[in-house]
């Protein structure tokens, strides 16, 4: 009876040795993919808010709720005269509630990109500011590497993060019946540990939902080659045609560019009272020119828009509609939206933008816990210490310069070059500050730049537009709560040491 209760007891999910075991993998695997993680959460977070972004940086943009099909033709028009090359594709982005005016973009076969801005009539009004956005998406998708090397390794963080998330429940088998319990006040690795599990637990569906998105964007080339390799014997073309619109008929002969006229009451005969959201052009001076358009339908689905393609006779050659989208589609279409919360509106970007610091804390508090573990058995690393403080609190800094460079340009280098000096003089300052000054200088350095970015975006590029407002107010609060924190720190220092 003795043995029979022993194998009961034992044969328990998980036992102790897996526990032992996938708690040193999740160790493991969170050290190795640290400042990783770190930086994309981060900047995944902030990423959430990339259109209100825009406006902050376009606050003289002409708002409105519709563009007519004159006025876009009229500005297509106008955006090739200018372009410097055969262009090869032409994007325009329709107004929108997220971004209310019109943009083009006009890609020529050199590799030139260029966006303009338009007034209502069609007339362009100047070339887009997206300096500042176009560091922080980029910095997210791809590190700002050769893209195909950048978003793999961003993928396969994603996967370590979701790696991460399950191995940390299979590690800690009473973390959902210990979900509400805090231990504040005593051991710093304790209350560390305890915030850690607690963040995890409570909102491990948003950080399932990022961190498989994250990943399934990333390493969507890996994928779809392994389906065309085990499918279409290498074939990966006709992965691609299961789930995208097929590129038109090849015919290089000049001609005039394509008028897009007809083809938006084409549109507007198919799907009528349905908002373009945006549409592109394929070889606009060419024979074979064709334009595709994505209609909104208004559905309660993610992934709720129509694809009508057309050739330059105005033949219609594709067409997609959301309610007859196979399953690969909806998934496809819903990974972007789920991943940086642009579904619900204002109410789920200010969630995602929360739970999104939840996931930056996770990431970060994972390393201090394993540095105070190694404190307290005896064994500091002071050297990795001071780094991680310098990484922790140096990319908010850096990232702040960037932002304050991305005043002054419309091009994304200076940002760039800005992040990347102030991310390498705060490791070089790891070499001769102690952990608590790192911190204090990042957490004030922080604050006080994003007050001055606030105020200096205000006078450099007035007030007229509301969300730019609303967004230097943010970046405003945001930095005098940095320096509050940092002032309570300080003084709960000095009573402890008085």
């Amino acid at each position: 009876m003795t043995t029979s209760r022993t194998r009961k007891k034992g044969a328990g999910f998980p036992s102790p040795d897996l526990v032992r075991a996938v708690l040193k993998g999740h160790s493991g695997l969170g050290l190795a993919f640290a400042a990783l993680l770190y930086l994309i959460c981060l900047t995944g977070t902030i990423a959430v808010f990339a259109n209100e972004f825009y406006r902050w940086e376009n606050p003289d943009a002409e708002r409105m709720e519709i563009i007519s099909a004159d006025a876009v033709q009229a500005a297509y028009r106008a955006a090739m005269d200018r372009a410097k090359g055969p262009v090869e594709h032409v994007f325009v982005l329709m107004p929108s509630k997220d971004r209310p005016w019109p943009t083009l973009r006009v890609d020529t076969e050199d590799g030139t990109r260029t966006s303009w801005m338009v007034d209502g009539t069609g007339r362009i009004t100047g070339e887009l500011r997206e300096s500042w956005t176009h560091f922080l998406t980029r910095l997210h998708i791809n590190l700002h590497l050769p893209q195909s090397w950048g978003i793999f390794i961003v993928g396969l963080s994603g996967v370590a993060l979701l790696s991460s998330l399950i191995s940390g429940l299979l590690a800690h088998p009473r973390i959902f019946r210990d979900a509400f319990h805090l231990r504040l006040g005593g051991s710093r690795r304790v209350q560390e540990a305890d915030l850690h599990n607690r963040i995890g637990v409570w909102a491990l569906p948003f950080h399932i939902t990022v961190s498989l998105t994250g990943a399934l964007l990333g390493l969507s080339t890996v994928i779809i080659g392994s389906i065309g390799l085990a499918v279409f014997q290498g074939d990966t073309a006709k992965v691609y045609a299961i789930f995208t619109p097929p590129h038109p008929a090849e015919d290089t002969r000049p001609a005039q560019p394509i008028d897009l006229r007809p083809l938006f009451a084409k549109v507007a005969e198919r799907a009528p009272g349905a908002p373009i959201s945006y549409l592109v052009v394929e070889h606009p001076t060419e024979q074979g020119a064709a334009a595709m358009f994505e209609v909104e339908r208004g559905t309660s689905r993610i992934a709720n828009s129509d694809v009508y393609a057309f050739d330059r006779a105005g033949t219609l050659y594709y067409q997609q509609q959301a309610a007859r989208n196979n399953v690969g589609q909806q998934i496809l279409g819903s990974l972007g939206p789920l991943h940086f919360g642009w579904f619900g509106g204002g109410i789920v970007k200010i969630a995602y933008g929360l739970l999104g610091l939840g996931l930056t804390y996770l990431a970060a508090g994972g390393v201090h816990i394993w540095l105070a573990r190694r404190r307290d058995k005896g064994r500091p690393a002071p050297g990795w210490e001071r780094v991680w403080a310098a990484i922790v609190w140096g990319q908010p800094l850096a990232l702040t310069c960037a932002a304050i460079a991305a005043l002054f340009t419309a091009a994304a280098a200076l940002p760039i070059w800005a992040w990347a000096a102030v991310s390498l003089a705060a490791l070089g300052a790891a070499a001769a500050l102690s952990p608590a000054s790192l911190s204090r200088i990042g957490r004030n350095g922080t604050g006080a730049l994003l007050i001055a970015l606030a105020i200096g975006h205000s006078v450099l590029f007035g007030t007229n537009e509301a969300m730019a407002l609303i967004v230097d107010g943010s970046l405003g609060l945001l930095g005098a709560g940095l320096l509050a924190v940092s002032t309570v720190s300080q003084g709960g220092g000095r009573l402890k040491n008085a």
